[in-house]
């Protein structure tokens, strides 16, 4: 937790269940003694009501008014264009303006991404953001990334993307010398294309507080064998969509044998401490919190569809990133690089 207290920019209106899950998210974090300011940025009709039956939260925020929201169908190009006065917008140009020192939003991913593109422009040396996240695994959770933001990248932005995310895990994990691996389709280091081996090249022959693995395949991410996976954001968006699938599918699966019969329902009880540990390590809320990683300011996306819980645990990854300077290592480990990695972007 930080010396002092820290400002956040909270987009009140985003997300499947918003504002509810919004004030109760930062409601919670009061209650639990986070040392946090928070800027809400949304319609006061719909938030003052909420505030008032949570005094803790109406005493830790400073509301600004606006109406207008960006719908999860809006087009970036749209939403930059048309949603000027929108939460999202606003909340964003609080960390341009300094009023913050990051923004969380639970609404359109794409949307968010291009206003933060454009008014907090990429951090000096980096010509891409990515998207990176936690995800459970076997071993320990693992930090991966692109998860979207860039279908197509060269070897440059797999190195950038290496930096970032081991920065990334040395900010929330507190790993401070994490392990690094490109996601492969083999382990063997002959296998892989020309942008994927040349990336590889280049992480071996520099100097960073990593420790590059080489190569992980599909069997590796989930088993946690590295701290962070790093690969294109079209690989890595299905890599996250097959694991999220399969996490609901084993619960699923769990539920539907639990109404099998009397049998199944006794080992349930048998088990329930055993499970109940499986469904929290699979629960998606507990890792809540994506970074658009490279951007001139610490900007988290919560999951759309993200209770209080979820959403109280992006604002802390926010919290972790500010509090571990994570833009500032960012930019250094860029100059401590032995190898130029300036490039065409993706």
């Amino acid at each position: 937790m930080p010396a002092s207290t820290v400002t956040l920019s909270i987009d009140a209106m985003g997300g499947d269940y918003a504002p509810e899950s919004v004030i109760d998210g930062v409601d919670r974090l009061l209650k639990a003694g986070m040392k946090a300011r928070f800027l809400l940025f949304g319609d006061r009709a719909r938030l003052m009501p909420l505030l008032a039956s949570r005094p803790r939260a109406e005493a830790g925020v400073e509301l600004r008014h606006t109406d207008d929201v960006v719908s999860d169908a809006a087009k970036p190009s749209a939403a930059l264009r048309q949603a000027r006065g929108s939460s999202m917008r606003l909340a964003v140009e609080a960390v341009r303006d300094g009023e913050a020192s990051a923004v969380v939003s639970a609404g359109n991913t794409g949307a968010l991404m291009a206003m933060a593109k454009v008014l907090l422009r990429t951090l000096p040396g980096i010509d891409r953001p990515a998207i990176a996240s936690v995800m459970p695994a076997a071993q320990r959770p693992v930090v991966m990334l692109d998860l979207g933001a860039n279908a197509e990248c060269d070897a440059t932005n797999l190195v950038q993307f290496a930096m970032m995310g081991a920065v990334f895990a040395r900010a929330v994990l507190g790993i401070e010398e994490p392990t690094v691996a490109l996601l492969n389709i083999g382990t063997e280091a002959p296998k892989g294309d020309d942008v994927v081996q040349e990336a590889a090249a280049r992480l071996r022959a520099g100097e960073l507080p990593i420790r590059f693995e080489g190569f992980v395949e599909g069997t590796g991410l989930m088993a946690g064998s590295v701290d962070v996976v790093v690969t294109d954001g079209f690989t890595g968006n299905v890599a996250l969509k097959v694991a999220e699938g399969t996490a609901r599918l084993i619960v699923d699966r769990f539920k539907d044998m639990l109404n099998d019969s009397l049998a199944a329902r006794a080992g349930f009880l048998l088990a329930k401490r055993s499970l109940g540990r499986l469904k929290g390590k699979l629960d998606p809320d507990r890792y809540n919190g994506a970074m658009f990683l490279g951007l001139g300011g610490v900007v988290v996306k919560s999951h759309g569809g993200a209770n209080a819980a979820g959403f109280a645990n992006a604002v802390k990854v926010a919290l972790d990133l500010v509090d571990g300077h994570a833009n500032e290592r960012i930019e250094h480990d860029l100059k401590r690089f032995a190898t130029p990695v300036e490039g065409a972007a993706c």
